[in-house]
């Protein structure tokens, strides 16, 4: 009996809300208190209005946004790469973004044109967000991990106000067992929506079904050193790759999401002129060396690659410098010139150099500044960590001598 008082003010609290945000559930055009409402949207804003503010403005973040590390090693990245030209193509023709989740809600993957990533950026409808019902409330990619089956919510059915510029449609993806792996979704604005939006939705996850269960084995691993040196291993056998290929792969690794052919052509050979066929000639190539792990049109790998210099960068966003220092074995191709690799390569010098600098660990300065002896910063930084009476203060000396010699 103690805890009735306590239920009586929780179901009016929800019965208050109820009353406030259930109104507002007309789609555009729609003549107030006209719409119907679906039982399994009635349900859903049920549950959800005791864990979400239906005012909040974005999806929560898992790991600031970093799960590039749980998508690769994902059951559905595979499936997905192999259908990521298809799925771009779809959301820069259409309008639409694709999203991947995991079985908790957690978006692993993104695709779409620009302007659209950029809205649903938005509400972080991008890798990293949260959109489980008690995350983000009734949406069509929680109705469709609660119940297991495709679900679409439209415009104001959202239980979260900033969504109801959006139409959702998405089916949950299951493996030979029956077990959720996660949800396909497509969404655009509903000014957008297509009545062929859920069928395509489930043209996609019954391939992707098809895959998990009875395509041959994806090809073997693929492992790409590329920091101080050039060496490529797929399925045990070392690679023979034109430096061209090498500076393909390495940017692909580099950027899972993949290239554009136009962008990717850009960042090979800036404004040089290349003839088309010459460009594709280098792409099928490598995708043959891969054993046709590199998909077309939109161009990304397909297979799971280990990279020494995607290690690094996962090192230094989890503020690992020790473990960065470690796999860092040098400056990016070292001897390309094309300007995406270029820009990767600065980005990538200028990452750890920050860290060592940032850190207050004397044997960072004095790795780094073996592969940097002319970086007198770097020794003068030593030198301030390192302790009176310590030995190795005569080797940074020594290399800051060297350094200030060469400026003057």
């Amino acid at each position: 009996m103690s805890q009735r008082p306590d239920l009586r003010q929780r179901r009016a609290v929800l019965e208050h809300e109820w009353s406030r945000w259930v109104p507002r559930l007309t789609v555009p055009g729609a003549r107030p208190g006209t719409a119907a409402l679906r039982h399994e949207v009635t349900e859903s804003w049920a549950r959800s209005l005791g864990s979400v503010d239906p005012g909040r403005d974005s999806a929560p973040l898992t790991d600031d946004g970093r799960v590039h590390q749980r998508w690769t090693a994902s059951p559905l990245y595979g499936p997905v790469s192999a259908l990521a030209g298809e799925l771009h193509s779809i959301g820069e023709d259409a309008g639409f973004v694709t999203a991947v989740t995991d079985e908790s809600g957690t978006i692993l993957w993104t695709c779409g044109g620009p302007g659209m990533r950029r809205l649903a950026e938005r509400v972080n409808f991008a890798p990293g967000g949260r959109w489980d019902e008690q995350a983000m409330g009734t949406n069509a990619l929680s109705l469709a991990l609660r119940t297991g089956r495709p679900s679409s919510v439209f415009s104001a059915e959202h239980l979260v106000s900033a969504l109801h510029g959006w139409v959702c449609y998405c089916a949950p993806v299951h493996d030979r067992d029956g077990r959720v792996l996660g949800v396909l979704d497509l969404s655009t604005t509903w000014d957008r929506s297509h009545p062929l939006a859920m069928s395509t939705v489930r043209t996609l996850v019954a391939t992707i079904e098809a895959r998990l269960t009875t395509e041959a084995p994806r090809p073997g691993p693929l492992r790409l050193t590329c920091l101080g040196s050039e060496h490529a291993v797929h399925e045990g056998r070392s690679l023979r790759l034109r430096p061209r290929q090498l500076e393909i792969l390495t940017l692909l690794a580099l950027e899972p999401e993949g290239f554009t052919p136009e962008r990717l052509r850009a960042a090979l050979y800036g404004d040089r002129p290349v003839t088309s066929s010459t460009f594709k000639a280098e792409i099928s190539h490598l995708r043959r060396a891969l054993g046709g792990a590199i998909s077309p049109r939109h161009y990304a790998l397909t297979a799971p690659v280990s990279c020494d210099a995607a290690d690094v960068l996962r090192a230094l966003e989890q503020g690992d410098t020790h473990t960065a220092l470690r796999r860092y074995g040098g400056p990016l191709l070292p001897r390309s010139e094309a300007p995406g690799i270029e820009e990767w390569r600065t980005r990538l010098d200028v990452a750890v150099r920050q860290a060592v600098l940032a850190s207050t660990r004397p044997e960072h300065a004095l790795r780094y500044g073996e592969r940097a002896p002319y970086d007198a910063e770097i020794h003068e930084h030593a030198l301030r960590l390192l302790g009176p009476d310590d030995t190795r203060r005569a080797i940074v000396a020594g290399r800051l001598t060297t350094a200030l010699r060469d400026w003057d």
